[in-house]
């Protein structure tokens, strides 16, 4: 939240909004296995590579991964793979921007901000 309001120049106030109410019903529905995708808008915050990373992130469907490669030459910049990985690592609306989505060339999972265990969670959660 600290990085989101020192981005953004806002101020961080904890309280009930209807925003937040609709992240928290949309994040129920997602670990309920009855949303697959998120329909609240948002706007990320970071340099134009990050942003462009972070919605290449947004088409990777429900369920499946794309390596840290596959997300680099989608975006136009092939040889980029350790700057995704920081782009991925930046960003502030994980689940909604879903970077567990990513994994190494090899299948493996790497760089998960929360957790390998918890990126594992959540590929189980959209597993088939």
């Amino acid at each position: 939240m600290r990085r989101i309001a020192r981005r953004s120049g806002a101020v961080y106030v904890p309280e009930t909004s209807a925003l937040l109410t609709r992240v928290e019903s949309e994040l129920g529905e997602y670990f309920a296995g009855t949303r697959r995708e998120f329909t609240m808008p948002f706007r990320p915050l970071g340099t134009a590579f990050e942003c462009d990373v972070w919605a290449d992130l947004c088409r990777i469907p429900y369920g499946d991964t794309r390596s840290y490669a596959d997300v680099a030459r989608s975006v136009g910049r092939p040889s980029a793979v350790r700057a995704v990985g920081r782009a991925n690592g930046m960003n502030a609306l994980a689940i909604l921007v879903p970077c567990h989505r990513v994994v190494a060339s090899d299948g493996r999972l790497v760089g998960y901000g929360g957790g390998l265990w918890r990126k594992q969670r959540l590929l189980d959660l959209e597993s088939p």
